[in-house]
């Protein structure tokens, strides 16, 4: 059951995936040099009912599968060249008129429509023939109507003319005109020729007579400037002999008054130039002065800087080797210190650790004595036993007895022992015995080691 969900889970997200693609497959968008053209069943834009395409220039739209489809109209421009010749003008005289023409698909709303309508799926070329036909017939029927001056002299009227033409035909298929260059005009007859051979010869004679004009105002006028030249240079001679008498009367007044005053400057200046000289002499010794002062002052600022900085570093290098020294003494004390107590507090641990341990360990052999500390005395000197007795042995353990000589005839002096046994026996009662031994540490044997002579002894 569950493996029959994951399958319809699968089918349905591959279902809905290939929607998604198909959606996105189908929505279109339209570059900026193109008009798209959605054909099939189509709704006008502006009523609803029924049109037979619909074109879009920019932006995107979803074209509905089977029932809609797209084209793209190229808007790139097309320069179509247009020789026309034996045109027949008004005056019946035939002319050539090559010119260029540069159309393109036009974007206007109603144009397009047309454009979609009669020029979808015809190539590029077959579009160029279509229109240069429509240009051939207006260019013919605009040069009918005019006359040759008109179209050789008032260009612009003629071009005019043929644009008006030209433009309202095209749209009709969807195209828009956008330039229109005539090159050049001639003709079988000659007549244009003729036409510009009479305004050249016009504009020469005109030339020539506005030369003649000129050329006769300007001897006239020479002639006048020529009289007036004359009579201007006498006046000014005259002018000029009474001006140059009263220059020279005021020329001599004014050697005069200029000897005179270079005099009277030369005197001044002669003066003042002393004056300059004692006042510079007095401000240069001044300023020697003012200087010798400064450079004494700057000598001694300079010994005395000297001196006393010399004398304030040394005291200052003293001062800071001093505190140096006694900041290494006080930390070298203060480890010292740290050291002696942190040795003593790990002894102090160490011992209390120690005396820790011992009073946990009588407890436990209290505990294990009953709670009798009589009887815990007595298991701890009975664990020390052994070395109690290694302690006795230690007692005659160095002592060295070479040789041994027993001179016994067999019989003791009291009847009961012999000379030798007699010898021996006082020799180990020399060694305190075990039980003495026991009974100095506050012990005494068990009773399955026998009990001691004395209390074997019968009372008296």
């Amino acid at each position: 059951m569950p493996t029959e969900i994951l399958t319809t889970v699968v089918v349905i997200a591959i279902l809905i995936f290939s929607m998604i693609l198909v959606v996105l497959s189908r929505y279109k968008k339209c570059p900026s040099d193109k008009i798209m053209v959605i054909y099939g069943k189509v709704k006008n834009n502006n009523d609803g009912s029924t049109a037979s395409s619909k074109c879009i220039h920019g932006g995107a739209q979803f074209i509905w599968p089977v029932i809609q489809a797209f084209q793209y109209l190229d808007l790139t421009p097309m320069s179509i060249n247009v020789d026309l010749t034996n045109a027949l003008s008004r005056q019946n005289i035939r002319i050539d008129v090559p010119s260029r023409f540069t159309v393109g698909i036009s974007t206007e709303p109603g144009i397009m429509q047309n454009a979609a309508e009669r020029l979808l799926g015809l190539r590029m070329m077959e579009v160029q023939e279509l229109a240069k036909d429509i240009i051939f017939g207006q260019l013919r029927l605009v040069i009918a109507t005019m006359e040759i001056e008109e179209i050789n002299t008032d260009r612009d009227k003629f071009l005019e003319a043929v644009s008006h033409n030209v433009e309202s035909e095209l749209k009709k298929i969807g195209l828009r005109l956008i330039n229109v260059n005539v090159t050049d005009i001639t003709d079988e007859s000659g007549y244009i020729e003729a036409l510009g051979k009479e305004a050249a010869a016009r504009a020469i004679n005109d030339a020539k007579q506005s030369v003649a004009e000129r050329n006769r105002d300007g001897e006239i006028g020479a002639a006048n400037a020529e009289r007036d030249r004359r009579i201007s240079v006498s006046s000014a001679n005259a002018t000029a002999v009474n001006g140059e008498n009263e220059a020279k009367a005021e020329i001599a007044q004014s050697d005069a008054t200029r000897r005179e005053r270079e005099a009277e400057a030369q005197r001044r200046a002669i003066a003042a130039e002393n004056v300059a000289k004692a006042k510079a002499l007095e401000e240069s010794y001044t300023a020697e002065q003012i200087a010798e002062q400064s450079r004494a002052a700057r000598e001694e600022a300079t010994q005395r800087a000297d001196i006393l900085v010399k004398a304030e570093i040394e005291k200052i290098k003293v001062e800071i080797e001093a505190e140096a020294e006694a900041e290494k003494i006080r930390r070298k004390a203060k480890g010292e210190a740290d050291a002696i107590f942190a040795t003593m507090e790990a002894q102090a641990r160490g011992a209390q650790e120690i005396l820790i341990r011992q009073a946990a360990g009588l407890s436990k052999i209290v505990e294990a004595a009953g709670g009798t500390p009589d009887d815990a005395v007595q298991l701890i000197l009975a664990d020390k036993i052994e070395a109690l007795l290694a302690t006795q042995v230690e007692a005659i353990k160095n002592i060295k007895i070479d040789k041994i000589t027993v001179l016994d005839s067999g019989s003791g002096s009291n009847g009961d022992k012999n000379a030798t046994a007699g010898f021996i026996s006082g020799m180990m009662k020399s060694i305190p015995p075990l039980n003495e031994t026991l009974k100095m540490a506050g012990l005494k044997l068990p009773e399955i080691l026998g009990t001691p002579i004395e209390e074997n002894k019968p009372e008296e």
